[in-house]
């Protein structure tokens, strides 16, 4: 587990880039945090969408490839219970659903220490190939 933990946790990537940490991972599991910036607001004074989903996302992806084979997003949705503002921080938590030989759904739930922000669900196509080829 380590050695997905440090692959997932690199710096130099597109999520370390944008301020997220993973904090934990097991097999189907995976929990990612970060804290809401200016940069992460729209226009509207709340955290973006986007930025949301990018952490869901990102926990999402440490989840599904836990098991050590490449696994590839195939379809994915959120729905968004409560705005994110400035300073807050964001806890993902990604759980494997269920799964079968070539497929596996997970949840997200995106929140704060108080609240619900975003809850996330997606299905991946399960390889063959090793995470670390």
């Amino acid at each position: 587990m380590q050695k997905i933990f440090n692959f997932f946790n690199k710096g130099g990537d597109f999520a370390s880039n944008i301020g997220i940490k993973l904090l934990e991972v097991h097999y189907g599991y995976a929990k990612a945090k970060m804290q809401i910036k200016e940069f992460h607001l729209n226009q509207a004074g709340v955290a973006h969408g986007g930025a949301i989903f990018t952490l869901a996302d990102f926990a999402f992806a440490v989840a599904s490839n836990s098991f050590g084979k490449v696994s590839l997003a195939i379809n994915t949705s959120i729905s968004f219970m409560h705005a994110a503002k400035l300073g807050d921080i964001l806890i993902a938590e990604a759980n494997l659903v269920d799964e079968s030989n070539r497929l596996a759904t997970y949840e997200v739930i995106v929140k704060t220490e108080d609240k619900k922000i975003a809850f996330f669900t997606g299905t991946v196509y399960k390889t063959k190939k090793d995470v670390f080829e």
